[in-house]
């Protein structure tokens, strides 16, 4: 017995050895992942614009550098520019897979050529096309949910997600069939589904960082345990070095390829004990050379080199504002021209265009046809719908509902004036209307031109699908260079069509405190000897005033954080710039900011 113990404890020693040794012969295994989002079919390079020429370079040298590499989009690729868009969305899956790409999710504007469409393309491509939460009419997924990649002995889960604001920013007419579900109760099954079989767990997610989105990817992380990474889009944001909210890193490299992101992961014994991210901008492309088969084949499908596409319509001596924040949140000269020019066409009273379907601005000098179609990408055409005055309402409503967030519902305008007051509960924002001058009137019917996207409810403009369509258009982009060349740009500029009424806080008037009688003073008895002189009082300096910062509301901007800049609370802002909600501030406005 003795010597069958001291075997066992030979044994047991041994392995025990071998088990020290491997412990202290594992490595750490380092993944990189590249990433992209709403690169919106700018696949050719420029001054802003890395280009897929170039980064397809970039990701070879990644992969040279580290094997261990995975590349991934986060959507909204297939639709936005007419290189893309002539082909239905071909051309960019041909460019992904050319360049390198692995996975890429769903984006709103990746639906933008239907559903059917969007399945063929699927079909087609090499590219695995992600999204755990969009569902046909029997519950069934249209594109696989997840993958489990082995990379350098390491599991890597990743699931899609598309934002379920697709519903109402696609055309709903493309929509029939399809349901988004819920990215917070679809992640909590996927992480469960992956806890057990994967050792990192990564989001590729179009859901943003926009308050007025459905479910934001900070809402998602703070929401779900176990997701190590979102790689997100949908709202361009530029986070240099990711967000980290409840321990999940959330990354995204704001838009149209003006930079490529990395995240480096550090998995030790199947647990992710380190990760980080970067983004390389596109002015530190500049030495990077183009992969020559790539730049060959973006060269041949550039309808650019079409002369007709490059033929100068007009030219402009004004800057004419496309600004995404801009138009999405206030009047702009450039929603002015395309809102005129819609009125124009159609002969309707009044004529909008939605804030996110004008994609570019206009610099001074030539502007040409293909800077138009850059700018209305969508091929929306344009219809004419007699509407009521109660909807006419409701439609301004919804437009500033979410002000001051930048919203694509936002409408630029024409034939018509409205003024809202930010101050007032949603619905009951619109404060004064007018339209071809004269007093708004709710029974009255006015005729509205609009494009086919928003004609059906697109953008949450429910209220419009119930009309009938009487007369149909051409696109904007037709339409648009139509009055550009016989108008020119003349006047468009910015003129008090739409108006925020500020809230004015009155300062109570100053009550004069009442005269205090003077105490009687019993007198002291006096001494035979001389008065004293009584020393002059020391004049008392007054307090001086503090000192003020002025700080300029930019988009995106709440008042806590305006504070903590300051080492303030948003409390002490509020009451020294007399601002009677201060949940509400609007771009452009000024605050007064003490000094300490």
């Amino acid at each position: 017995m003795k010597k069958v113990l001291s075997l066992v404890l030979v044994v047991l020693l041994i392995l025990s050895s071998f088990s020290f040794a491997f412990a202290e012969d594992a490595e750490t295994v380092k993944i990189t992942i590249i990433h992209t989002n709403d690169t919106h079919a700018r696949l050719v390079g420029s001054d802003s614009q890395i280009g897929f020429a170039k980064i397809a370079s970039l990701i070879k040298e990644a992969k040279v550098a580290n094997p261990n590499t995975l590349v991934l989009d986060a959507g909204d690729t297939l639709h936005g520019m007419p290189i893309v868009n002539i082909s239905k969305g071909e051309n960019a899956i041909n460019v992904l897979e050319a360049a390198g790409y692995d996975y890429m999710t769903l984006g709103n504007h990746d639906f933008n050529y239907g559903k059917d469409r969007l399945l063929e393309l699927r079909d087609m491509a090499k590219i695995g096309m992600l999204s755990a939460n969009v569902v046909d009419e029997e519950g069934e997924y249209l594109f696989t949910p997840y993958v489990i990649e082995e990379i350098g002995g390491v599991k890597v889960g990743i699931y899609g997600l598309s934002t379920p604001d697709t519903a109402f920013l696609a055309n709903p007419k493309y929509m029939e069939g399809l349901t988004f579900k819920d990215p917070i109760e679809v992640s909590k099954d996927m992480v469960q589904e992956l806890e057990g079989k994967a050792d990192v767990i990564i989001a590729l997610a179009h859901l943003g960082l926009d308050e007025s989105s459905v479910v934001t990817s900070k809402a998602l992380a703070q929401a779900v345990e176990g997701i190590d990474l979102i790689i997100d889009g949908h709202s361009h944001s530029l986070l240099e070095a990711g967000q980290l909210e409840n321990n999940t890193l959330i990354v995204q490299t704001k838009n149209y390829g003006e930079n490529l992101g990395y995240v480096d992961i550090e998995v030790l014994n199947g647990e992710v004990t380190g990760i980080s991210a970067r983004l390389l901008p596109v002015a530190d492309t500049a030495e990077v050379v183009p992969d020559p088969d790539l730049a060959a084949f973006i060269d041949s499908i550039d309808p650019r080199k079409d002369p007709a596409f490059n033929e100068v319509i007009a030219t402009t001596d004004v800057y004419l504002d496309g600004v995404r924040e801009n138009v999405r949140t206030k009047e702009t000269n450039l929603g002015n021209l395309s809102a005129d020019a819609a009125r124009a066409a159609t002969g309707a009273d009044i004529a909008f265009v939605n804030g996110g379907g004008i994609r570019e601005d206009i610099p001074v000098g030539d502007i040409t046809k293909a800077k138009i179609a850059a700018i209305f990408p969508f091929g929306n055409t344009i219809e004419v719908k007699k509407i009521t005055g109660a909807d006419l309402k409701a439609m301004l409503e919804w437009s500033v509902s979410d002000y001051p967030a930048a919203k694509g519902a936002f409408l630029q305008v024409s034939g018509m004036e409205f003024t809202f007051d930010p101050a007032q509960p949603v619905d009951s924002k619109v404060v004064e209307i007018k339209v071809g001058g004269e007093e708004f009137d709710e029974a009255k019917e006015y005729t509205v031109a609009i494009n086919d996207y928003m004609s059906v409810g697109g953008d949450g403009y429910a209220m419009l699908a119930k009309y009938d369509v009487l007369a149909i258009y051409g696109t904007y982009e037709e339409i648009v260079i139509d009055y550009i060349a016989t108008n020119g740009t003349a006047g468009s500029e910015v003129s008090g069509r739409i108006k925020v009424k500020e809230t004015v806080v009155e300062e109570p008037a100053p009550v004069e405190p009442e005269p205090e009688e003077p105490a009687p003073v019993e007198p002291e008895p006096v001494e035979p000897e001389p008065t004293p002189v009584e020393p002059e009082p020391t004049p008392v300096e007054p307090a001086p005033a503090p000192e003020e910062v002025i700080y300029i509301v930019v988009p995106g901007d709440v008042l806590w954080k305006i504070a903590a800049q300051y080492d303030l609370t948003y409390q002490e802002l509020a009451e020294y710039n007399n601002i009677a909600n201060p949940h509400l501030i609007y771009p452009d406005q000024v605050i007064k900011v003490p000094t300490k």
